[in-house]
């Protein structure tokens, strides 16, 4: 009878782990896709669709891929600067805002912070909810060393301000710009591209034209650290 559970339970482990294994396989195969071929949805992307659809079936999302030349200097300056000022130096971790965030989480005795990088961020973006878990945060750890293993810094990057949402149901930065300016992506200016930059935390509470005191207060702090960004 014991060893007859203890089989059962070895035959459970097994089959778990190969359905990790292969899970996170079908990670890798996206990913490798992705090094020259664009998303043509996210899972974040896809759960924001169901949304909207719940409200409006013929709900739609504003998406249109642009290539990393055809994205203004200006908002890839102000997007790095805003949402990880050390993109270039890390391997997709930012040890020091994870401790920040640590010591936070614990204070509250529940997620509030992730410290999250670009690569954190996408990883999150193309194929996992946005419940804060800690098995869930372990996974979006396993795909961002996927994406900084497979993709360039200047794919990652490429890929990020493509499928971030700027807006309800407005996502990458062809459809930001034309949302909230009426231009394209390409001809942002430092002003413009600090202004959804500092939209990115909380998307949808600004429509076209937002403008607020904390809007206004964050883009001149972004702006400020342009310069120095380094990019890709």
């Amino acid at each position: 009878m014991l060893k007859a559970v203890w089989r059962t339970i070895w035959v459970t482990l097994l089959l778990a782990l190969s359905a990790l294994v292969i899970v996170q396989f079908w990670f890798v195969i996206h990913i490798w896709y992705w090094v020259d071929h664009a998303p043509e949805s996210t899972a974040f992307m896809d759960v924001r669709l169901e949304q909207l659809r719940a409200k409006n079936p013929q709900a739609t999302l504003q998406y249109q891929w642009v290539p990393y030349s055809r994205i203004a200097v200006n908002l890839k300056r102000a997007v790095v600067a805003a949402e990880d000022a050390k993109f270039l130096d890390h391997d997709g971790f930012d040890w020091d805002s994870i401790a920040k965030a640590y010591e936070k989480n614990l204070k509250q005795g529940k997620i509030i912070a992730g410290g999250s990088t670009i690569s954190q961020q996408l990883a999150k973006n193309l194929f996992l909810s946005g419940e804060r878990t800690w098995w869930r945060k372990a996974q979006e750890a396993v795909i961002t060393i996927m994406l900084e293993t497979i993709l360039t810094k200047r794919r990652i990057l490429e890929i990020y301000l493509n499928v971030i949402e700027w807006g309800s149901g407005v996502f990458g930065a062809e459809a930001a710009a034309q949302h909230h300016f009426s231009i394209a992506a390409a001809d942002l200016t430092p002003e413009q591209a600090a202004q959804l930059a500092a939209m990115v935390p909380s998307p949808r509470r600004y429509s076209a034209g937002s403008e607020t005191p904390y809007l206004q207060k964050r883009k001149e702090i972004i702006l400020s650290r342009m310069k120095a960004a380094q990019l890709p």
